[in-house]
């Protein structure tokens, strides 16, 4: 069993593990009743910048005990849509086991879906979620999928495949699609640009948030992971899409010249 060093603790996020704690507890206000979700959308900055958009989202809905990562590819290194192999990921609040048995299930189900480890080795999208979730849930375990294509009907195969995997599963699965908005405008330009992406989502349109990503040229770095949760998310039921918050790196820099925008959101 291979295991995956933490590669940004120290730079996104606390590398000190009581550092760590408090700094998630400062982002998580539980409200009092809080409902089970089939997927979250949460930014992957430094936490200083994005820490209090994702906090408030996983601390926003029953978190399951089996997660499903999804996020864009930053590297450019590996298969165009990789599965983190069995082994298991540490941050400094511990190691994470990857669900060998999910692992399976995606496989069988997901066409162009292939194991590869150095995908995942340098990449930071997903690593910074799952200290979120091990605070909230410890005993959690998770797949992990690098997304490197925004071919659409790869993305619409892969969202279906995951749908028919949750299902054999029969139990609660939480897919989180991992990504930030906006980069580098002028935080009322990257305001109305996100809103129309967000709009989409909202919808629970999966073609109309990759064209519009597409057509309006929204520099949304996962939103081909986003276009593969949705149409999961529909063949599973969802009704409902909510923003929980939206902001910007501007509101901690100072600097609203050049932001980069930070969205998140539930799909019940």
């Amino acid at each position: 069993m291979k295991e995956r060093a933490a590669v940004v603790a120290g730079q996104f996020y606390p590398s000190d593990p009581d550092d760590l704690r408090r700094v998630i507890a400062s982002f998580c206000k539980k409200p009092e009743t809080v409902p089970e979700a089939m997927a979250v959308i949460v930014p992957h900055a430094g936490y200083v910048y994005s820490g209090p958009v994702a906090g408030g989202v996983f601390c926003s809905i029953r978190l399951p005990k089996r997660v499903i990562l999804l996020g864009p590819n930053h590297t450019g290194r590996g298969a165009g849509l990789a599965l983190s192999p069995p082994g298991s990921w540490r941050t400094p609040l511990g190691a994470v086991s990857v669900d060998a048995e999910m692992n399976r299930e995606l496989l069988a189900e997901c066409p162009g879906l292939q194991e590869d480890s150095s995908a995942h080795a340098r990449e930071h999208s997903l690593e910074v979620q799952i200290p979120f979730i091990q605070a909230l849930q410890p005993d959690f375990r998770f797949s992990a999928i690098c997304v490197g294509t925004d071919d659409y009907a790869a993305l619409e195969t892969l969202g279906h495949g995951m749908a028919r995997a949750i299902k054999s599963l029969k139990e609660s699965v939480l897919l989180v699609a991992s990504s930030d908005m906006t980069h580098y405008e002028t935080a009322e330009h990257a305001a109305r640009q996100d809103r129309f992406a967000i709009d989409q989502i909202l919808k629970l349109d999966p073609q109309g948030l990759y064209q519009t990503v597409i057509d309006r040229d929204i520099t949304m770095c996962g939103f081909a992971p986003t276009v593969a949760v949705i149409i999961a998310c529909l063949d599973l039921g969802a009704s409902e899409g909510r923003l929980i918050r939206y902001t910007n790196s501007g509101e901690a820099s100072g600097d609203y010249r050049s932001v980069v925008g930070y969205a998140g959101l539930t799909i019940t």
